[in-house]
C-alpha cells in the first residue's frame, strides 16, 4: 500500500519595508552665557586699570576749578604739575629721590640680611627656634616708629638712625615669612628627598629653600612697603636732605601742591619697587602654576 505525502504549505513572504533613515535635528549653537553679555571687545587691562585714577584726577580737577576745594586746603593737579616741573627742572626733586634711594637700599640690605639669617636659624633647627623665635616674636609686638627717640641717643642725628628704622622695619617682615614659608614645606616632599638619597643640606638646598621661596618673596613685598614707610619717619630726625626733608621745607610754608608732589614720588617709588619684585617672581616662581584670575 503506497502512502502519497503531500508537500507542505508554501510559506506565503513577508515583505518588511525598512522605515526611512531618520534625518538629525537640527543643532543650535549654544554660546555661553558670559559671552552673550559681552558682544562688544574687552577693553585691555592697562585701560581698566587707569579708569579709577583718571576719574579721581578729574574730580580733583572740577571739585579746584568750582572752588568747592580752597587751594589752602589742597592744591589742584594742574598746580601740583606745575611744581612737579620746577623741582625737576632745577634738580632739586631728583637729589631728593637720589638721598632717599641710598637710604631705603642700605636700610633692606641690612635688614633683610638679619631677618633672613635669624628666620634660617629659627626654621631649619628646633634649638634655634628655642633660643630666637621667642625673643623675635616679643620685640616685634613693640612699635618700631616709637624707638626713633632710643636710635637719636644710641646713633645721634645722622644717617645711621634712618637706616636703622628702615631695616628694624624690613628685618621683622622677611623674618616672619620665611620662617613660615620653611614651617610650610610639605612634609612627603621631605620624606620624598631622604628616600631619593638626599642629606640634610640636600634637604634644605632642593627641597626647604625653593618650598620657603614663595613667602619669602611675599615677605620682600611687604619689606618694601615697611620700608618706604620707615623712610618717611626717618627723614623727619633732622633731615637735611631726601622728600621728607622738601616735605618738611613744604609743610613750613604751607606749600600743599610740594607736598603732594612728595607723596607721589613716595606713590610711585613704591610702585615700581613692587613691580620689580613681581618680575622677580615670574622669574623665580616659574615652577608654580598659580590661579590668576578670570
Amino acid at each position: 500500500m503506497t502512502v502519497s505525502h503531500a508537500p507542505p504549505p508554501a510559506t506565503p513572504s513577508v515583505t518588511v519595508e525598512e522605515p526611512p533613515p531618520r534625518t538629525p535635528p537640527d543643532l543650535e549653537a549654544v554660546t555661553p552665557a558670559n559671552v552673550r553679555r559681552s558682544r562688544l571687545p574687552a577693553a585691555p587691562r592697562w585701560v581698566r586699570r587707569t579708569v579709577g585714577p583718571l576719574l579721581l584726577l578729574a574730580v580733583w580737577q572740577v571739585s579746584s576749578a568750582t572752588g568747592i576745594l580752597h587751594p589752602d586746603v589742597l592744591a589742584s593737579p594742574g598746580t601740583i604739575a606745575r611744581a612737579g616741573a620746577d623741582l625737576v627742572a632745577d634738580g632739586t626733586l631728583p637729589s631728593a629721590m637720589g638721598v632717599s634711594l641710598q637710604r631705603v637700599v642700605a636700610g633692606l640690605l641690612l635688614g633683610g640680611t638679619i631677618g633672613t639669617a635669624l628666620a634660617l636659624v629659627s626654621g631649619l633647627s628646633r634649638l634655634g627656634e628655642d633660643l630666637v623665635d621667642a625673643t623675635v616674636q616679643m620685640l616685634r609686638t613693640v612699635p618700631w616708629v616709637g624707638l626713633i627717640p632710643l636710635f637719636i641717643i644710641w646713633l645721634g642725628i645722622g644717617e645711621a638712625p634712618k637706616v636703622a628704622l628702615i631695616a628694624l622695619g624690613v628685618a621683622f617682615h622677611l623674618y616672619l615669612n620665611v620662617y613660615a614659608g620653611i614651617r610650610g614645606v610639605d612634609a612627603q616632599l621631605i620624606e620624598a628627598g631622604t628616600s631619593l638619597g638626599l642629606g640634610r643640606w640636600g634637604l634644605v638646598r632642593h627641597v626647604v629653600l625653593p618650598g620657603a621661596l614663595p613667602g619669602a618673596m611675599t615677605g620682600l613685598r611687604y619689606s618694601l612697603a615697611t620700608a618706604w614707610l620707615a623712610l618717611v619717619f626717618g627723614e623727619s630726625i633732622n633731615a637735611d636732605a631726601g622728600i621728607g626733608f622738601l616735605m618738611n621745607q613744604a609743610r613750613e610754608f604751607f606749600r600743599t601742591d610740594v607736598i603732594v608732589v612728595c607723596l607721589v614720588v613716595y606713590a610711585f617709588l613704591g610702585l615700581t619697587a613692587d613691580v620689580i619684585v613681581r618680575i622677580l617672581e615670574r622669574l623665580l616662581l616659574q615652577w608654580r602654576p598659580t590661579f590668576t584670575g578670570q
